[in-house]
């Protein structure tokens, strides 16, 4: 019978393509660049603004979670990042956009925003009625892109901040995981110097051992 494995010094690390954060961050990237090229055509800057923040939540999700394996506190922070790059930067653009363009932002709970985010915490939405002639339907989280690019721009912004919205609510909770974790468990320096630790008692052992021999 083999031997149980014993745990490596790296810590449990990658797997970030699993994470519904990413999932969701990675699915609120696309539309940016759609909502931009749509309303801001001629707005270099605030184009180049927004697609970054999005941007910038994807790569620090995934770069945190390669951090992971010799570092929590570089994983939390990187995660930090991605979440205040949603919600403090990329939410404020759409937030101004509706309110420079004299639309409505919707309130959080309100009957839009409920059924907004409802649609876009699946995939796909089964079973959907036809679109009215001249409408387009949101099919879920992964239809966004095209929902993007034909709603009334009311629509289309407000979609994007409940999406951004859900993405940085997901970053929020998972941090707080990390941070629990790292409590727990302590971070890969802690790791490393137990492993050392165990290291010399069973070298001390050992010598004990062959002593009494």
């Amino acid at each position: 019978m083999n031997a149980p494995e014993k745990p490596g010094v790296l810590l449990p690390h990658g797997g970030y393509r699993k994470l519904r954060s990413y999932k969701v961050a990675q699915a609120v990237y696309d539309p940016t660049v759609v909502f931009c090229r749509r309303f801001y055509p001629h707005d270099r800057r605030m184009t180049e603004q927004m697609v970054q923040a999005a941007r910038s939540a994807v790569r620090n999700i995934s770069e945190g979670s390669g951090m992971a394996a010799t570092s929590r506190k570089g994983e939390m922070k990187l995660t930090n990042v991605a979440r205040a790059s949603l919600n403090d930067e990329l939410c404020r653009d759409y937030e101004t956009f509706l309110v420079q363009n004299g639309l409505r932002v919707w309130p959080k709970d309100s009957r839009e925003a409920r059924a907004m985010r409802a649609r876009l915490a699946q995939d796909h939405v089964a079973n959907l009625p036809p679109a009215p002639p001249g409408t387009v339907r949101l099919t879920g989280l992964l239809g966004l892109a095209e929902f993007v690019a034909k709603a009334d721009p009311e629509l289309a912004a407000n979609a994007m901040l409940c999406a951004v919205n859900q993405a940085a609510y997901l970053l929020k909770r998972q941090l707080e995981a990390q941070g629990r974790a790292f409590e727990r468990e302590g971070g890969f320096t802690e790791r490393l110097y137990g492993r050392r630790k165990r290291a010399r008692a069973a070298g001390k052992s050992d010598r004990s051992d062959r002593s009494y021999k």
